[in-house]
């Protein structure tokens, strides 16, 4: 309690002084950029945490599609890449890798992106401010989606990325609760708060655990772990941020076991790229997103005893060497030599994690400038998407 009244001062102190005159500098310390991400974002924060307290919770069981084969309090998606097949249109969907079908079901994927946002949003000016009227707010969207019986989701996802006529739910689906990370870090953010009641932080603690649970015993948690590309790094993310909330310790040493032995090593080149994700028919938005990916374990998991800042296999392989892999094509994106992303070209990067939390970590000011000048709060659906952590002083 201590320690985060400390970081509400320090931020106030330097939030009330002179902004950051945008000179250049000749060094930074880390603590630099989080006071200069808490001034470059401050207005935009409270504008964002206005709008939020205005907020009545959606949750899964306001909306319902009957292609789903759960119940309503059940989350379902459809697979975005699946189309009607047009030899046969009321046959079983075919798929169509990178391009996103307009038609699908998406309403609870909606739901809980909203959410994410209003629960970032007001765990970061609670932050900023220390005023627990962001937190009281809270409190009411975290008691509808995770306690009241009427209304809160299922923790499974036993019937996300559904594919008609094939699948009722596929693992791959389980990339969708990334957009609960951000519920995750808020509650953790906001938890020692006098507005948040210990019997609704219990109860969601408690859906967070018996999720985790799903999520490592479950047919589809385990297909989803061991998948090779960015779904694998998700499932160890997302896994990370909600055994955090919850306090289990056994579940986040097997997540840094898993980073050393198996995410880096089998998912990174020695270049620093990822060769799976280049293979993709959107090569530059997928190596991003597995980027923030890798880039927020390490911000997740990292212990002053395991580092994964500083972790590095024996080929050479880190996550400081992935960022400088990419972030050339992110300051210029027309030096990226392989072919444009089919969809979406022209909507990355935005203000993307790995450059401000790398920019942090190892001191770089070119990273942290190129994330200052980017969008912050982007308004395409399928960036949002995929981009988890928009609230990153909750991070710091």
């Amino acid at each position: 309690m201590k320690r985060s009244i400390s970081i509400i001062l320090i931020a106030l102190v330097y939030l009330t002084g002179t902004a950051f005159s945008g000179k250049k500098q000749e060094s930074k310390t880390a603590s630099d950029f989080e006071r200069q991400a808490a001034t470059l974002l401050k207005k935009e924060i409270l504008a964002e945490a206005a709008w939020a307290m205005k907020q009545q919770p959606i949750t899964v069981t306001a909306s319902f599609s009957p292609r789903s084969a759960g119940g309503k309090h059940d989350f379902f998606s459809e697979a975005d890449y699946f189309w009607p097949d047009p030899k046969n249109p009321e046959g079983p969907y075919i798929n169509r890798d990178g391009l996103t079908n307009p038609d699908n079901f998406v309403e609870h994927r909606k739901a809980m992106i909203r959410f994410s946002k209003v629960i970032g949003a007001l765990a970061s000016a609670y932050k900023l401010t220390g005023d627990e009227k962001y937190v009281k707010q809270a409190v009411s969207h975290l008691k509808a989606w995770f306690v009241n019986a009427e209304t809160l989701m299922n923790p499974n996802l036993l019937f996300a990325q559904a594919v008609k006529g094939k699948f009722t739910g596929r693992n791959y689906g389980i990339i969708d609760t990334i957009h609960l990370m951000e519920v995750a870090q808020g509650t953790l953010v906001m938890e020692n708060a006098k507005a948040f009641d210990k019997n609704t932080l219990a109860g969601v603690k408690k859906w967070f655990a018996d999720y985790i649970l799903w999520l490592n015993t479950s047919k589809p948690g385990i297909q989803e772990k061991t998948v090779k590309n960015n779904h694998a790094t998700c499932w160890a993310m997302q896994v990370a941020s909600f055994a955090k909330l919850c306090g289990d310790e056994n579940m986040l040493d097997s997540i840094r076991m898993n980073f050393k032995t198996n995410l880096l090593p089998n998912q990174m080149a020695v270049d620093g790229s990822f060769p799976l994700e280049l293979a993709r028919t959107k090569p530059y938005g997928y190596s991003i997103f597995n980027l923030d990916a890798m880039t927020m374990l390490c911000q997740i998991i990292s212990t002053p005893k395991d580092n994964l800042w500083n972790f590095e296999t024996s080929d050479g392989k880190s996550i400081k060497k992935g960022i400088a892999y990419l972030y050339p094509f992110i300051a210029d994106k027309s030096k990226w030599t392989l072919q444009p992303d089919v969809m979406y070209w022209n909507n990355w990067p935005v203000a993307q994690p790995f450059l401000l939390f790398g920019a942090v970590q190892y001191k770089q000011k070119d990273w942290y400038a190129a994330w200052a000048k980017l969008e912050h709060h982007p308004h395409v659906e399928e960036v949002i998407r995929n981009l988890p952590v928009r609230n990153p002083l909750i991070w710091l």
